[in-house]
């Protein structure tokens, strides 16, 4: 979707930085070595191209219900989509290949989940807490009727033809991310002197670690979010002190019981590194 997918572009190119954040700690050049590269051509020959189609097959889906047809997105915003589709994940990968170059892991490692828990919860709560049934409705599944607060398609839309394009766009995005993120966590792992050689089954739990993060923990943690902030904005009455009030509570309560150091989500994220700078300044 066209709100979404600029950040998703970031959440790829920080999970590219975060799982080369080893070999990417011994390279001077930000945008001279291969782990780069291998995310410019993730961007711009899969993720870039995928977005661009599903504006074109889907206008409505796509832009989360508001344009009604193609005639209504200006070629400004359809070039603008294009472009931010490759640079935003060039952004994410700098930042995480910066906390790379200090050897701060664990921040590089927030850098995706963050971002990952941002796009999940555009998608739950959007600009007026409806994203969610934005997202599961398929103008198609309807006869292109317009979308109104309180339709969607539940879990019909997993059946449709939207979603169908998304599975089938997946199976491509699929080993490229494999090869970009988890084989690259592997290598990372295995390049890390004070730890011993990973198995396979090490591998098995790195796949399990890294897809069911992007796609249910982070996913998690923002449905919560958005149900904090649709309960303020209820309790408020307004929409912008909802939203200010809930995400402040939704961030407070995030870093003090998950995220600080030495909470759950601190050591569950340790599974994607060994140590970084601050574990050897704390020995």
């Amino acid at each position: 979707m066209v709100q979404v997918d600029v950040i998703w572009s970031y959440a790829f190119g920080a999970s590219f930085a975060a799982a080369s954040a080893r070999q990417l700690s011994e390279e001077s050049k930000a945008f001279n070595n291969r782990h780069f590269i291998r995310l410019l051509v993730y961007l711009s020959v899969y993720f870039g191209p995928s977005g661009l189609y599903l504006l074109w097959a889907f206008p409505r889906w796509e832009t989360m219900q508001v344009a009604e047809s193609l005639d209504q997105i200006p070629p400004w915003l359809v070039t603008l989509f294009g472009v931010t589709n490759v640079t935003q994940g060039i952004i994410g990968y700098l930042i995480g290949y910066l906390f790379a170059r200090r050897k701060e892991y664990y921040k590089a490692n927030l850098n995706w989940y963050f971002a990952w828990i941002l796009f999940w919860f555009v998608l739950a709560c959007g600009w007026d807490t409806t994203g969610w049934q934005r997202f599961l409705y398929d103008p198609v599944m309807n006869s292109y009727e317009l979308w109104e607060p309180g339709r969607h398609n539940g879990i019909g839309f997993f059946f449709g033809p939207v979603f169908t394009s998304l599975v089938i766009m997946g199976c491509f995005f699929a080993p490229a991310l494999q090869n970009g993120i988890v084989d690259q966590y592997y290598k990372s792992l295995r390049s890390d002197q004070e730890t011993k050689s990973p198995t396979g089954l090490d591998h098995l739990r790195l796949v399990a670690a890294t897809y069911g993060s992007m796609f249910g923990g982070t996913l998690a943690l923002a449905v919560i979010a958005s149900f904090i902030v649709r309960g303020c904005v209820s309790a408020l009455g307004s929409m912008l002190a909802g939203y200010m009030v809930g995400l402040l509570i939704s961030i407070v309560f995030a870093y003090f019981l998950l995220f600080r150091r030495g909470m759950p989500l601190n050591l569950y994220l340790r599974r994607f590194y060994v140590t970084d700078k601050h574990d050897q300044a704390t020995r």
